[in-house]
């Protein structure tokens, strides 16, 4: 009888061990699944996002110099027509993030900052110049420069920046989406983002 009782005792453990080590077998094997699934979303998140916006304007330039004493004047002017391609761009490739399987977390320790390019063209019209105050290369230089910083005034205020940062938050949503639906926990800046308007203002 105690041999019997004995050998059941003994295949309860046996019965119990095997199923409690093949439950956190299980449980290792989903949380390896589930790391390697956020993992493979973040490489899919790092692209390269550009928007693009064109702009134009025209511009007048005048130059006057006091020659002689001031006795003379000597002037130049022209119109200008300017357009330009503008992109903000965000590259995703710097995204920087670490996957803690243990404590379930995904930590975003880098957003890359927007980079603005402005390409601009130039027409020139209705160029008039005196003799003595001609048109030099220094000049076409200094038009360039202070209507490429003008463009950028614009773009900076304008909905191109805001787009590009919605298209951003659109790639970062499907980070948070993904670690939430499998219960891990998304944190940038030491603050864990629990709701989707914490995702909008990460880098507002």
């Amino acid at each position: 009888m105690n041999r019997f009782v004995f050998g059941f005792l003994a295949a309860l453990l046996i019965i119990g061990g095997f199923w409690y080590f093949s439950d956190r077998k299980d449980s290792r094997d989903e949380l390896n699944a589930n790391s390697a699934m956020i993992q493979q979303q973040i490489q899919q998140v790092g692209k390269l996002i550009v928007t693009e916006g064109y702009y134009s304007q025209v511009y007048t330039f005048k130059n006057s110099q006091k020659l002689f004493l001031s006795l003379v004047s000597a002037n130049k002017k022209a119109l200008i027509i300017a357009k330009a391609k503008a992109t903000v761009e965000y590259d995703l490739r710097q995204l920087e993030t670490k996957v803690d399987p243990e404590s379930k977390t995904v930590t975003i320790t880098k957003i890359p900052d927007p980079v603005i390019n402005i390409y601009p063209e130039f027409e020139y019209y209705d160029v008039t110049q005196d003799f003595l105050n001609p048109f030099e290369a220094k000049d076409y230089n200094k038009i360039k420069t202070s209507i490429t910083a003008q463009f950028r005034e614009k773009i900076e205020a304008s909905e191109l920046k805001n787009d590009a940062q919605e298209r951003l938050m659109s790639e970062l949503l499907n980070i948070y989406v993904l670690t939430k639906s499998l219960g891990w926990t998304l944190v940038y800046n030491e603050v864990i983002i629990e709701n989707e308007e914490q995702m909008e203002n990460l880098k507002r």
